[in-house]
C-alpha cells in the first residue's frame, strides 16, 4: 500500500523533512501501525516518534486516533499537540 506522510512542527524539524510518499509493508494496517513501523528506522525517527510522546495524528485531514485503519493514497499527518501559528 502507497501513502503519503506529512510531518509538521517541532516534528517536522525533527526529522528533516516535512513529507515523503512510502510504500507500506503488509502488516501495516493502521495509523498507530504507520506511526510503529516509523519508529523502526531508528535514531531520530525512534525519538520524534516515541510511544510515550505526545502527538497528534491524522487521517485524510481528519483528526484521529492510532486505531483508525489506513487505506490506499490516504495521507498521514503527526504533529505536536500545539503548533504555533
Amino acid at each position: 500500500m502507497n501513502i503519503q506522510l506529512r510531518f509538521f512542527a517541532s516534528v517536522r524539524e525533527a526529522l528533516g523533512t516535512s513529507q515523503e510518499s512510502v510504500t507500506l509493508p503488509d502488516t501495516v494496517a493502521t495509523v498507530g501501525d504507520v506511526r510503529a513501523w516509523l519508529r523502526e528506522r531508528g535514531g531520530v525517527w525512534a525519538e520524534a516518534l516515541a510511544e510515550g510522546r505526545a502527538l497528534r495524528m491524522a487521517c485524510n485531514q481528519q483528526m484521529t486516533d492510532a486505531g483508525t485503519r489506513i487505506s490506499e493514497g490516504c495521507e498521514i499527518a503527526f504533529f505536536p499537540p500545539v503548533t504555533g501559528g
